[in-house]
């Protein structure tokens, strides 16, 4: 494929196991490379047309999240950044499997002690214009906020993260795609299905127990890839 040409939509799928899982879906697929990882093309029907469709690995963290955001932005210049991935939440919050549709997004491990520490976070904090995605939605949804953070959760931190912002579940990376899809002008779109919680006793995916991340991406996959057209035409 020519780089910097025009398509509607890149999916940026952000940790490695959610990339290793979603190829499961798509054996057939021609792996190419870019700087930052793998990525391949997936025609996909909608509304009787088949449309091309990138699928990008992003990698894990606000860093290389940032970074793929920017790539794919500056190579494909595309209509819609459809975010797919998976979400950390909290116990007594949310259940497993709830896929949360992000209307914003909190980069909460900011530490500022120079200057004014809310002000700091509220600079890469991003609402998310959601305005052209009209009801009733392909799937059932959670429309919420969403934390990130260069970490797993912290049982300890959950409380705090409850009260502040009023967070249900957490990840590594939206907060970073949602800020250069803004800041760029391009359509963001954040869809993340809830693996596992984390609470009081620790994370259910924590200490040795990495299958449940794993199983849970899977099924989280399971629920969205169907509706995957419908999401998209919604922003087509």
């Amino acid at each position: 494929m020519r780089a910097n040409i025009q398509l509607n939509v890149v999916i940026i799928i952000s940790a490695n196991i959610e990339w290793q899982v979603i190829r499961e879906f798509f054996p057939q697929a021609v792996i190419q490379s870019s700087p930052l990882g793998e990525w391949f093309e997936q025609p996909i029907e909608i509304a009787g047309q088949r449309e091309p469709v990138i699928f990008m690995h992003g990698g894990w963290g606000k860093i290389a999240a940032a970074a793929s955001a920017q790539y794919a932005i500056g190579r494909w210049s595309p209509r819609l950044l459809l975010n797919l991935g998976t979400c950390g939440g909290f116990a007594g919050q949310i259940a497993r499997e709830t896929l949360v549709l992000v209307e914003r997004t909190v980069v909460y491990d900011i530490i500022e002690q120079m200057t004014d520490p809310v002000e700091a976070v509220a600079h890469f904090a991003t609402t998310i214009d959601l305005s052209w995605l009209a009801e009733p939605y392909p799937q059932p949804v959670r429309r919420t906020l969403l934390v990130s953070a260069d970490r797993d959760l912290l049982a300890a931190d959950v409380p705090r993260l409850i009260a502040q912002y009023g967070a249900v579940a957490g990840d590594w990376e939206s907060g970073a795609i949602a800020w250069v899809a803004a800041r760029n002008g391009v359509r963001c779109l954040i869809l993340r299905g809830v693996t596992d919680l984390v609470g009081s006793g620790g994370g259910e995916a924590y200490d040795g127990n990495l299958h449940v991340f794993v199983q849970g991406t899977r099924r989280v996959f399971e629920q969205v890839l169907p509706h995957l057209a419908g999401w998209i035409s919604a922003a087509l």
